[in-house]
């Protein structure tokens, strides 16, 4: 099993590649839901709780003491596990890309595959720093 969290960077955009080309510091942090909606600014990173792998787990995006519930999609397409977190009520779908250790970037793209059943591929996760934070 392998799971995929790359974005072409042809999906990037000029503000995407401005942030990517920033230091590596964390625009917020992605939790499992409740790890952190009552913690603000740097102390929701300490609060923040990890999640698993798996599509409709609830995941809080937790930026600048604002807590954005969403929830993880994660779409199979062969043997290639893609993971994306989609704010609640909110048509737009962002990959995971990684981006080190407990790190990811949040990109804007379109959803490849099919949903991933039986709670597949099932992986635990740190709370994940946000590299690049989409405007919420």
């Amino acid at each position: 099993m392998t799971l995929r969290t790359i974005a072409p960077l042809a999906l990037w955009t000029v503000a995407q590649l401005a942030i990517a080309a920033s230091a590596d510091a964390s625009c917020g942090v992605l939790s499992g839901a409740g790890g952190g909606a009552e913690a603000s600014g740097a102390s929701s990173v300490s609060a923040a709780s990890g999640f698993a792998l798996r599509d409709g787990e609830p995941v809080d995006f937790i930026a600048g003491g604002k807590t954005v519930r969403g929830t993880l999609h994660v779409l199979k397409d062969g043997g290639v596990y893609r993971a994306y977190w989609q704010p609640q009520g909110r048509p737009e779908r962002y990959v995971l890309a990684n981006a080190g250790t407990d790190a990811v970037r949040l990109i804007a793209t379109p959803a490849q595959g099919t949903p991933a059943t039986d709670g597949m591929p099932g992986t635990t996760l740190n709370p994940q720093q946000v590299l690049s934070c989409p405007t919420l």
